[in-house]
């Protein structure tokens, strides 16, 4: 398939003082998390919440930093997630894709809004009813 890279807007909501900061993150639906380097940690001054354990590629397990909360934007479209400090490039995982309804076009290795809601992100809930 490929690799798939969208440009996103990453600030700290708790903080609108600083300046935002616009990355080349790599789109990964096979990640959960959204995944930053330190620097960005530091430019955006963001606290950290707890420490995930996290299992990476090469089976080995290591401790990190998770952050937040940050405000991701890409297009017309907002979120909010915390963030694992981990590795040298952003990683945009697959629960801020979801959360902001976003896709990976295989064929051209783009990231896009869903095209089945353009305007506004649509999120699938469902209950149970209790009858």
């Amino acid at each position: 398939m490929g690799l798939a890279n969208a440009k996103l807007t990453l600030s700290n909501p708790r903080k609108p003082e600083l300046q935002p900061i616009t990355v080349d993150a790599l789109a990964d639906t096979g990640a959960v998390h959204l995944c930053i380097p330190s620097h960005i940690q530091i430019q955006l001054e963001l606290e950290e919440m707890s420490k995930k354990e996290v299992i990476l590629a090469d089976g080995t397990r290591q401790l990190v930093p998770y952050v937040g909360p940050i405000e991701l934007r890409y297009k017309n479209r907002v979120g909010f997630v915390g963030a694992l400090v981990l590795g040298d490039q952003v990683l945009l995982g697959a629960i801020p894709m979801e959360d902001m309804d976003l896709i990976v076009i295989p064929r051209t290795r783009e990231v896009d809004v869903n095209p089945h809601s353009p305007n506004v992100a649509t999120s699938i809930v469902k209950c149970l009813s209790e009858d």
